[in-house]
């Protein structure tokens, strides 16, 4: 049953690409964790499964919140703190239940619970000036840059959602989109007919000045390849700062405009949810606080007898 730390982690990064089709940046995020979990251990002269007991998981914690003082390394926010901390408890599970340890030793450290944080979104004409900005590049990149903006706001698509898309993703007849999201899990989205348009006229006249040689890819890059992940988030912030947006603008700003705005417009909350492709209503719930703050603003300042 006893084995080494390293070993463990690797058979658990394993699992979760293997056995439960985690995303990429979802693995890499565990990766990057469980590293920062391993080196705390070893520096505590803990090197294998057997050793590691529950006061080494509180130290850690504790380590995460504290930093390091003497070293001026100062210690991770509460949201940091919990997502490193469920690496951790998600890792000492599988090994309890793999046969690797004897007991879960981490079941009963909690995280800290983050502060609720309401998604930030923008207003509809802040929206439209960014749409109306992504295409002002004149040529193939300038059409390739208004489809890619239209298609997130327009499906409240993640950005590597996008990046990911092939020609067969598209059903443009009957507007519609594939999306494959969080574990590969694919949902169908309608697609607007300005996003329709945008992307019509990016095949036609856009994608094929840009290809080099066959791809499946739709999203191209100056060089042929398949537009990455960063590049279309610059797009975007290229975009914000031409249209004169002062705000912080993000690919998931677009998101969590897309579903304030549906709500606003009166859609229900697993409509939305199913959008998203969000696994519980639960997470699509927040927006809806987003929507109610909003009406309590309006009725504070319209109405007369609000004071």
């Amino acid at each position: 049953m006893a084995g080494t730390v390293d070993d463990a982690i690797a058979r658990y990064l394993d699992h979760l690409t293997v056995e439960r089709g985690s995303a990429t940046n979802t693995v890499a995020s565990y990766r990057r964790d469980l590293l920062r979990y391993n080196t705390f251990l070893a520096g505590r002269g803990v090197t294998t499964m057997s050793e590691v007991t529950e006061d080494d998981v509180r130290a850690f914690l504790v380590a995460l919140r504290r930093g390091d003082p003497e070293r001026g390394v100062p210690g991770l926010a509460d949201s940091s703190v919990a997502r490193t901390l469920v690496a951790a408890r998600g890792f000492h599970k599988f090994c309890a239940a793999e046969g690797l340890t004897a007991t879960d030793v981490a079941h009963s450290v909690r995280p800290p619970k983050p502060p609720r944080r309401l998604p930030k979104s923008l207003p509809i004409d802040d929206v439209l000036a960014i749409l109306d900005a992504a295409g002002a590049v004149d040529g193939p990149r300038g059409l390739r840059d208004r489809a890619l903006v239209e298609l997130l706001y327009s499906c409240g698509a993640r950005i590597s959602e996008v990046t990911s898309l092939d020609l067969d993703d598209l059903d443009l007849e009957h507007r519609a989109v594939v999306l494959r999201g969080k574990g590969g899990k694919e949902r169908i989205v309608p697609v607007g007919g300005p996003a329709i348009e945008a992307v019509d006229a990016y095949l036609v006249r856009g994608r094929p000045a840009l290809v080099k040689k066959s791809t499946p890819a739709l999203f191209l890059n100056i060089r042929g390849g398949r537009l990455s992940r960063q590049s279309a988030w610059q797009v975007l912030v290229d975009a914000a700062e031409r249209a004169g947006v002062d705000k912080e603008v993000s690919p998931h700003t677009l998101r969590h405009s897309f579903a304030t705005h549906l709500l606003d417009g009166g859609a229900d909350v697993r409509v939305v949810q199913e959008l998203l492709g969000h696994s519980s209503v639960t997470t699509t719930q927040v927006y809806t606080l987003v929507t109610v703050n909003t009406m309590r603003e309006v009725y504070a300042t319209s109405h007369p007898r609000a004071r």
